[in-house]
C-alpha cells in the first residue's frame, strides 16, 4: 500500500447527520376537504394515508433511522409507526411540530381556512388561535431541538406547513410560503445539519414579530 492510500485509508470521514422532515400521510380530514388544529379531534388516517405511510417505510428502510419526532397528532403518529413498523426506533413527541392552531375555524370546509387567510396578514391570529407567524416560530424552535438532539439520523413526522417553512427558509427564500407550496403526503425531505440551522435562522427572521 502506498503511503498516500495509508493515510487515506487511516483517515474518517466524519458522518453526515441527516434530519428527514415528512408531512404525515393523507389524513381522514385531507380527504374530506375539512381543517383540524386541535390534536384531541384528529381521525387519523385514510386508507390512502396508510398506504402512503407504509410506502414511507420502503424509502427508508435503507436508511438507520436512530429516533423519529413526532407531533401530537394522531395522522402523525400513526404515519410514522407504520413506516418505521418492525423497527425498534424511540418515538418522542413534540408538540411544537403540531399543526397550525385555527382556533374558531377547527372544523370548518378548507376553502373558509384558505379565504380568512388570504384576507389576513402573517402576523394576525386566527379566531382563538394563533398566527401563522408564531406557528413559524415554535417550528423554529423545534428544529432547534432537532438539530440539538444527539442521533445521527432523525426523522421528524409532522404536518405540510412547517416542511414547506423549513424547505424554503433552507433555500433561503424571500417568503416562507414559496417557492415550494404543495408538499407531498408521507414523502421524506432531507437536511443536513448546516441546512437546518440555515432554515431556522431564515424561519425565525422572516416571522420575527413587529416592534
Amino acid at each position: 500500500m502506498s503511503a498516500r492510500r495509508g493515510a487515506a485509508a487511516s483517515c474518517k470521514t466524519p458522518a453526515v447527520r441527516l434530519l428527514l422532515l415528512a408531512r404525515h400521510g393523507r389524513s381522514v380530514f385531507n380527504v374530506d376537504g375539512v381543517v383540524n388544529g386541535d390534536p384531541t379531534l384528529d381521525r387519523g388516517l385514510s386508507p390512502e394515508g396508510t398506504a402512503e405511510a407504509l410506502e414511507l417505510g420502503i424509502q427508508l428502510a435503507a436508511l438507520r433511522i436512530d429516533v423519529t419526532v413526532v407531533s401530537r397528532f394522531v395522522r402523525a403518529q400513526a404515519t410514522a409507526e407504520l413506516a418505521l413498523r418492525g423497527r425498534d426506533v424511540p418515538l418522542v413527541v413534540d408538540p411544537d411540530l403540531d399543526d397550525i392552531r385555527i382556533g374558531e375555524l377547527e372544523g370548518r370546509a378548507l376553502e373558509d381556512y384558505r379565504t380568512w387567510k388570504h384576507a389576513h396578514r402573517r402576523d394576525e391570529p386566527f379566531p382563538a388561535g394563533e398566527s401563522l407567524d408564531d406557528a413559524a416560530r415554535r417550528y423554529a424552535d423545534a428544529f432547534e431541538r432537532l438539530v440539538g438532539r444527539p442521533e445521527q439520523t432523525i426523522l421528524a413526522v409532522c404536518h405540510e406547513i412547517p416542511v414547506r417553512y423549513a424547505v424554503n427558509a433552507a433555500a433561503s427564500s424571500e417568503q416562507l410560503d414559496a417557492p415550494v407550496h404543495d408538499v407531498e403526503n408521507a414523502r421524506p425531505y432531507l437536511f443536513d445539519e448546516s441546512s437546518m440551522v440555515r432554515a431556522i435562522g431564515r424561519i425565525r427572521q422572516l416571522a420575527r414579530p413587529s416592534l
